[in-house]
């Protein structure tokens, strides 16, 4: 038996992200887009409507699906002519980069000038694809490192307030609890947590509506003009 997809870990996480990603993409990504660190191409349907093509990137080494990834290189170098792209994305990778003011730089040089980059970084979240996992950001940290590498600043906001962060935190841990000794379906918690899931995270997403709190937010979403 299979929950539905609403069921699942952090659907609000993902819905929140895909609304805000789905915006900047139908406002800025245009042409051929360079995805950095494209792990699972989420974001292909997105992109479809806006885009003419879109160049997965990534490197050898990565966790995901290799299938997806058109261009094999990484944040540092990628190999391609300067002012190859027409956009930019690169969604939850700044913090999986030991130099981010390098990777910065590369994705400068591979973008047309007056044309935009998309990222998204965290500040609130748990360690995940260990032991690549080096920083998270503030709105000022972000600001000073693309500022400093020449890049315009066109928006710069939180994805959240303080429920969507706890919410998200509180529902992984609550799935640490689904393989106690080992059982898998075969312990009852197996089936009780994304039930309990789909409760916080329904009363979460409710309040996040009305909570004010932004420095409480697990993410940024960024656009910046070359």
């Amino acid at each position: 038996m299979e929950f539905p997809e609403w069921t699942q870990l952090n659907w609000f996480f993902h819905k929140i992200s895909d609304e805000a990603l789905s915006s900047a993409f139908s406002k800025y990504a245009r042409g051929l887009v360079a995805d950095i660190g494209c792990g699972d191409k989420p974001y292909a349907k997105l992109l479809k409507s806006y885009v003419t093509q879109h160049i997965g990137i990534d490197h050898e080494g990565t966790l995901h699906d290799k299938t997806n990834i058109d261009l094999v290189g990484t944040a540092y170098h990628i190999p391609v002519s300067d002012g190859y792209f027409d956009t930019v994305i690169c969604t939850a990778v700044l913090e999986h980069l030991e130099e981010p003011d390098v990777a910065i730089k590369e994705a400068k040089r591979i973008l047309k000038q007056g044309s935009y980059a998309i990222y998204t970084a965290p500040l609130f979240y748990h360690l995940h694809e260990e032991p690549r996992d080096f920083f998270r950001y503030t709105e000022y940290g972000l600001r000073f490192l693309f500022e400093k590498n020449g890049f315009e600043i066109v928006e710069l906001r939180p994805l959240s307030g303080f429920w969507v962060t706890f919410g998200t935190e509180f529902v992984f841990y609550l799935y640490r609890f689904r393989t106690l000794g080992g059982g898998g379906r075969a312990n009852p918690l197996w089936w009780i947590i994304p039930l309990i899931g789909v409760i916080v995270q329904w009363i979460c997403y409710q309040l996040n509506k009305i909570d004010l709190s932004k420095e409480f937010t697990w993410a940024y979403i960024l656009v910046v003009r070359k």
